[in-house]
């Protein structure tokens, strides 16, 4: 079943329940998904968007909404903050498991060996294999100067 077809699934799941936070966060990401799809067409094609696509899309979601729960919380606004954490939730019930610190670790000196990489410069190419091998499992942010730290 592709991830697509989970979220369809948890989608009519979410109605028949009557979950109406759930089902709210679950049309947020649909649309997401459709305007990916919207821009992406070409000549009039349409693309399909991969379940990779979809991963980088709920990974920007979640990561989104962690931002506005720190800004809510911060402004004194708990409840707008509550309510964010809760579409973190809804979110990473699509997304694969998170890797440890040891298995980023791991995964970084596997894509070092993999690429060959030996200074800075080749950075770019071991980012694009983790980001090729490991989307949704780990946070490219905190990724980016451990690899650098690795290659320096």
């Amino acid at each position: 079943m592709t991830l697509r077809d989970r979220l369809q699934s948890a989608l009519k799941d979410a109605m028949k329940a009557k979950e109406a936070d759930r089902l709210s966060t679950l049309r947020l990401v649909n649309a997401a998904i459709k305007d990916r799809e919207i821009a992406s067409r070409s000549d009039g094609e349409a693309v399909e968007v991969t379940d990779a696509d979809i991963l980088a899309i709920l990974g920007k979601m979640v990561k989104q909404r962690q931002e506005s729960a720190r800004a809510y919380e911060e402004g004194g606004r708990l409840e707008l903050a509550e309510k964010e954490l809760a579409e973190i939730t809804v979110i990473e019930e699509f997304l694969p498991r998170q890797l440890s610190g040891d298995e980023i670790g791991g995964a970084i000196d596997a894509a070092i060996a993999e690429t060959g990489a030996t200074s800075i410069r080749d950075m770019g190419k071991v980012m694009a294999v983790l980001k090729g091998k490991y989307t949704g499992q780990m946070d490219f942010g905190a990724v980016g100067p451990m690899v650098k730290d690795r290659l320096a």
